[in-house]
């Protein structure tokens, strides 16, 4: 039975089979750091002496960090398990494993989406990755996530 979302343990070998790190692309920096100069600018012509700096120290480290949150999702495969974010579930209880294509990506996130699956997914990361799980004690029927190397997954889970 998968448990998602949970605290993990380390893989007990130390290393993966795949590892994937879904981080946003470092030009969405600029923009975000410029977005936050204008916001803080903004507070800057509010406020006179020390207190017009605070927009600047509030919002640029913000920003930042919002970005590295929203990229902290990895993707890994242990030799027990299939890792995306802090779900985790077990390799034999894996069964189909399919490469969505770009022309089927929307009816495969849309109409063809179950209410049930396990859903990872990023606006930056085109590929998508749907895993079967063949677990009966389980209520989720599939997984779907973003994964910028998708053969490399599914040669990693075949293994």
């Amino acid at each position: 039975m998968n448990e998602h979302p949970s605290p993990g343990a380390p893989a007990t070998s130390g290393t993966f089979r795949f590892d994937e790190r879904l981080s946003v692309p470092l030009w969405w920096y600029l923009p975000a750091i410029g977005v936050a100069i204008l916001l803080g600018a903004e507070i800057h012509m509010g406020y006179p002496g020390i207190r017009s700096w605070i927009g600047y120290a509030i919002f640029i480290p913000l920003f930042v960090i919002a970005l590295f949150w929203l990229g902290r999702i990895r993707v890994r495969v242990t030799d027990t398990e299939l890792q995306v974010g802090d779900a985790r579930l077990p390799l034999r209880s894996i069964g189909r494993i399919e490469i969505v294509p770009k022309d089927r990506k929307q009816m495969a996130l849309g109409p063809e989406l179950d209410p049930a699956a396990f859903l990872m997914l990023r606006a930056w990361v085109a590929p998508v990755v749907r895993v079967e799980v063949t677990d009966p004690d389980d209520t989720t029927p599939y997984w779907v996530f973003s994964v910028r190397s998708p053969e490399a997954l599914v040669a990693a889970l075949q293994r």
